[in-house]
């Protein structure tokens, strides 16, 4: 039975250029996550921060016509979690509060809200991605007017 010779400088294993080749397919295929998937998270925030305003602004309605007015700038959204001091009528209050607790935009900053509204009798929005007044795109406001 013949014996197999061995050559010294063959070993197991990866060359460079097999190694290179991957890391391109790998590269390409991040590529491709990257352009299909941010855009639609882009879009689920802006989603999520206008869901957010649509049950705020139930929890301010519901406030309203409890307690005969809304809440003041002061008092702001905290008033549907807990009640508000200085209450003519806190009976009048709903137990347990208008809403359990006051969500975050999807960008980690807290809703707006301004009564008289700019654009309603009431407003309530989201400085966007940027955390600033104003903006385009994904920076623009979000609020109950849109």
């Amino acid at each position: 039975m013949p014996r197999q010779i061995r050559h010294p400088h063959a070993e197991a294993g990866f060359t460079l250029l097999e190694l290179m080749v991957v890391i391109v397919i790998l590269g390409l295929l991040a590529t491709v996550v990257m352009v299909n998937v941010l855009p639609s998270q882009d879009r689920a925030m802006k989603e999520k921060a206008r869901a957010d305003i649509s049950v705020l602004e139930q929890s301010i309605e519901g406030y309203r016509l409890d307690n005969f007015a809304f809440p003041t700038n002061e008092q702001g959204l905290q008033a549907l979690v807990t009640p508000p001091a200085g209450m003519t009528r806190p009976d009048r209050y709903r137990e347990g509060g208008y809403i359990r607790r006051l969500p975050q935009d999807p960008w980690g900053n807290p809703y707006q809200y301004a009564v008289p509204g700019e654009k309603g009798r009431f407003d309530i929005y989201s400085f966007g991605a940027d955390g600033r007044k104003g903006g385009e795109g994904d920076d623009a406001d979000i609020g109950n007017w849109s």
